[in-house]
């Protein structure tokens, strides 16, 4: 049992590394030509360019430490002796979050005033899937933390966070229709607070999961039973 709870630190500990190394490589990516408006321009620009490759390796990156969450989310509900279930509606929305950021590394966006490609509209369709299933996936995940101390901190931590996601979620998917002019000037900086919600949702709830150690079911029997 202890290395089930080794185990799942370590996927934690994995996916908080993830979520450094994404905002440095970001960073570097901005940083880099042909310099793209970190403001009103998408992220998925930066995959654009000589140096493209480096945002192309930042969705990898990405799709890879959201899964780590996610298998280190459900041995810490296993561990708790919850069911795993009760998350599938979740599991199956940051899945999609987490594999299309996989996808949207295969298939790079068209930088505008370049026409819409057949990978661009691809990349379209997968980041508007992506985003709903960051957003609502990890709201569903959220409320879904019940049955233990433990899984209750952590909703407490976790909850907040993923309602912002929602918000900015529904605000990004929302505001070309409702505001293009805004899109136009401030598209790109709402996108990447919805992006940075998501990954502070992740980075927030793994490093509580880090700072609590979990007991495991078998453990938690034994200690009523003594008492």
């Amino acid at each position: 049992m202890s290395r089930d709870v080794s185990n799942s630190r370590r996927r934690y500990s994995v996916a908080l590394g993830g979520v450094a190394l994404y905002l440095l490589l970001d960073a570097v990516a901005q940083l880099l030509p042909p310099h793209y408006s970190p403001v009103s321009q998408a992220e998925s620009d930066l995959a654009v360019g000589p140096f493209g490759f480096i945002m192309t390796l930042n969705f990898l990156n990405r799709g890879l430490l959201s899964l780590e969450f996610v298998f280190a989310l459900l041995a810490s509900v296993r561990l708790e002796g919850q069911k795993t279930s009760k998350l599938r509606a979740g599991l199956i929305l940051f899945g999609v979050w987490s594999f299309g950021a996989l996808l949207l590394a295969v298939f790079p966006t068209d930088v505008p005033p370049t026409p819409v490609s057949w990978h661009g509209a691809i990349h379209l369709v997968v980041a508007v899937l992506v985003f709903l299933g960051g957003g609502f996936g990890a709201l569903a995940l959220s409320l879904n933390l019940r049955g233990s101390p433990y899984l209750e901190g952590a909703r407490n931590v976790a909850l907040p966070l993923a309602v912002v996601c929602v918000l900015l979620c529904l605000a990004e998917l929302l505001a070309p229709f409702s505001a293009p002019r805004f899109v136009a000037h401030y598209g790109g900086l709402l996108e990447r607070l919805f992006l940075g919600s998501v990954l502070l949702w992740i980075a927030a709830t793994s490093a509580y999961m880090l700072r609590r150690s979990p007991m495991p079911a078998s453990t938690q029997s034994g200690t009523a039973q003594s008492g």
